[in-house]
């Protein structure tokens, strides 16, 4: 039996739920379900003694399979300031053996979809043979790759 992820990403953010919404649509990830005993999340919470004013303070994914790294996203008070030292790649393409056109239209495809969703273009690198991936910043300014 497959075993979850024994790890997790976490992300600083201003706003937990907007970036969750957007990193769900990127990694195809979603919220996790409600623990046993509680109709809802706020129900939850409420048992948990947790105040009204900190629920918003967070946000959490987890792969719909059960078996990849959860993301949390976390509200800080600073903006971010540098480029990432850590990023994610989302593997779109079908690798750098794939037929260039196929690749191309994989990456530019999950781009507009991720454009759509606020992210922006920062770079788009040429290989060899025409596109090879796109930088692109989440809508807090956070790196990520399409390849």
């Amino acid at each position: 039996m497959d075993q979850p992820a024994a790890w997790g990403v976490t992300v600083d953010c201003a706003d937990p739920r907007a970036l969750a919404a957007f990193w769900a649509l990127a990694l195809g990830y979603r919220e996790p379900p409600v623990p046993a005993g509680s109709a809802t999340w706020d129900a939850w919470f409420e048992a948990q003694g947790v105040p009204e004013d900190e629920r918003d303070g967070a946000a959490y994914l987890t792969d719909p399979s059960g078996r990849l790294p959860s993301l949390s996203l976390l509200r800080v008070p600073e903006p971010k300031t540098t480029k990432n030292r850590l990023h994610l790649d989302l593997k779109v393409s079908g690798g750098r053996d794939a037929p260039q056109e196929r690749r191309e239209d994989a990456i530019r495809s999950k781009v507009a979809e991720l454009c759509g969703a606020g992210a922006r273009v920062l770079e788009e690198h040429d290989g060899p043979r025409g596109l090879d991936h796109v930088v692109l910043a989440d809508p807090e300014g956070n790196e990520l790759c399409v390849v």
